[in-house]
């Protein structure tokens, strides 16, 4: 990992723990319980990702680690936001498969800021 990469990553790590230091939520009896999620996610999710090696994925999931910091920022919510589906993606018949243009559609259509939930359906699908 390159040195600018590596300080991007340390920055990002440093920024989430302070945003979580200073987390007020909207229901003060909720404040404590939103600040500790925010810790726990972002030191499980770190720890997820410390064996990455190629800078393609370390930077999307930084990207992404950026993009869910700003939406809870902005809407005052640390918990993943839900994802809206186009119509079109649920629409097979019964008993058939999921063609690949609507598997195709699907995974163009999820944001990034979900790529660490994703892995972890996965993760427990294989399990």
């Amino acid at each position: 990992m390159s040195v600018t990469l590596r300080s991007q990553v340390l920055r990002l790590y440093s920024r989430i723990f302070r945003v979580a230091r200073n987390w007020e939520a909207q229901d003060p009896n909720e404040t404590k319980v939103e600040r500790n999620y925010i810790v726990d996610e972002a030191r499980t999710l770190f720890q997820e990702n410390k064996d990455l090696r190629v800078e393609d994925e370390i930077r999307m999931r930084v990207m992404e680690a950026e993009a869910r910091l700003a939406m809870a920022e902005h809407y005052r919510n640390p918990y993943p936001r839900p994802v809206n589906l186009p119509k079109t993606s649920y629409s097979k018949p019964e008993g058939k498969k999921v063609g690949k243009a609507i598997q195709k559609m699907n995974a163009l259509s999820r944001p990034v800021y979900i790529r660490s939930t994703d892995d972890a359906v996965k993760q427990d699908a294989d399990s």
